[in-house]
């Protein structure tokens, strides 16, 4: 069954592009397409979407609050979104993460890359690598709180194995390092990941490096 995706972007010319390189893929299938956030929260809850290529920089509405009301407890079905932006570690990326968002890719992508992403997080997975989320967060450090605030008491629910788990997801490393840094099986470190994800309440890799940052349990920079 096919990958249903919309494209969400107030350039014209970009969605002809997107559409033509995605309709050339036989798992997937362009059900859609909207030119702001508004738009695109009626088409969501028309067309049922898999997957949202979110712009970030539109009219009306931007592609941060879209991606909150899509992604949201009201949310009106299953869409995952993939945000796109013209600028390398734009910094409405990082809310954007927050605000819910499998991912990040760069609108000049090769097609190549632009299709694999969509698989991603059809799938359920972040799109966005370890290594980059923390130079996206650490870049952004600012947008962040400060770590003076209180612990979430979320984090008292995870295991001492679980919270090392988490800082390392924090700092880029990968299921294969986190168990060679660990000295347990790569099967054990996505056991664990998996509780954390639960326990926390969070979408995926990209979520929990943002909440290990926000509740101060990474610093930006910190080795």
């Amino acid at each position: 069954m096919a990958i249903r995706v919309l494209l969400v972007d107030d350039q014209p010319l970009l969605r002809t592009g997107f559409r033509m390189i995605l309709e050339a893929e036989q798992d997937l299938a362009v059900v859609g397409e909207a030119g702001d956030g508004l738009q695109a929260l009626e088409q969501v809850r028309a067309l049922q979407p898999d997957v949202v290529l979110m712009d970030i920089r539109m009219p009306r509405m931007d592609g941060v609050e879209a991606t909150r009301q899509i992604t949201g407890p009201a949310k009106d079905g299953p869409a995952k979104v993939l945000v796109l932006t013209t600028f390398d570690l734009d910094e409405y990326v990082v809310e954007a993460l927050r605000a819910g968002a499998s991912g990040f890719l760069l609108k000049d992508a090769p097609a190549d890359e632009l299709v694999q992403a969509i698989r991603v997080v059809a799938a359920g997975e972040a799109m966005l690598a370890p290594s980059i989320t923390r130079r996206l967060l650490d870049k952004y450090a600012g947008h962040l709180p400060s770590g003076e605030e209180p612990v979430p008491d979320t984090l008292h629910t995870l295991t001492e194995r679980e919270v090392e788990v988490l800082k390392l997801v924090a700092r880029g490393l990968s299921n294969a390092e986190i168990a060679a840094d660990l000295f347990v099986s790569e099967t054990t470190v996505k056991t664990h990941v998996g509780h954390v994800l639960t326990k926390l309440g969070l979408r995926d890799r990209v979520q929990a490096a943002v909440y290990a940052y926000e509740s101060g349990l990474v610093r930006p920079g910190a080795q």
